[in-house]
């Protein structure tokens, strides 16, 4: 297992409607580290950097108006394939796919008010976090419970 740290992002929605606590809660029942966390007001200049490569699809002006239209809460978490373990987390990206106890199962109301975003790979993760942290910003420190969660991931996998 390899420890790792990717972004995730409370989307307008999420902020508005109250569930800040509620989501980072889940993040860290499940053993992962908030290493950074600012909330802000989305400039267009960030949003677009962060989904570029989704401009020129049918929901890009959409999803940038969405982004930028209130505060959200970004985030920089690590923890044990935690790029993995985020997307688990949040359920899919369409909330009528999505499982009930995800973010997005319980949270979301349609796709394109789905409460978070989430890096979707190691690399983009790498790339998504330079846009919001300056390394500086992201903090290195211990769990309490760490040491526990990283021996019990190492025994049950295979």
């Amino acid at each position: 297992m390899e420890t790792e740290q990717t972004l995730v992002l409370i989307k307008p929605d999420g902020v508005q409607r109250g569930l800040i606590g509620e989501i980072i809660t889940r993040y860290e029942h499940k053993g992962l580290k908030i290493i950074a966390m600012k909330m802000l007001q989305l400039p267009r200049v960030a949003a677009e950097a962060l989904y570029a490569p989704h401009r020129g699809k049918s929901f890009y002006d959409l999803l940038i108006n969405f982004m930028t239209s209130a505060p959200i809460v970004a985030l920089a978490i690590e923890g044990q394939n935690a790029v993995e373990l985020v997307r688990i987390l949040n359920g899919d990206t369409n909330p009528r796919k999505s499982e009930p106890g995800s973010i997005r199962g319980d949270f979301s109301i349609d796709i394109s008010h789905n409460v978070v975003h989430a890096s979707d790979t190691p690399k983009t993760a790498e790339r998504e976090l330079e846009i919001l942290f300056a390394a500086d910003e992201r903090c290195q420190y211990r769990r309490i419970d760490e040491a526990i969660v990283n021996a019990v991931s190492n025994v049950t996998q295979p």
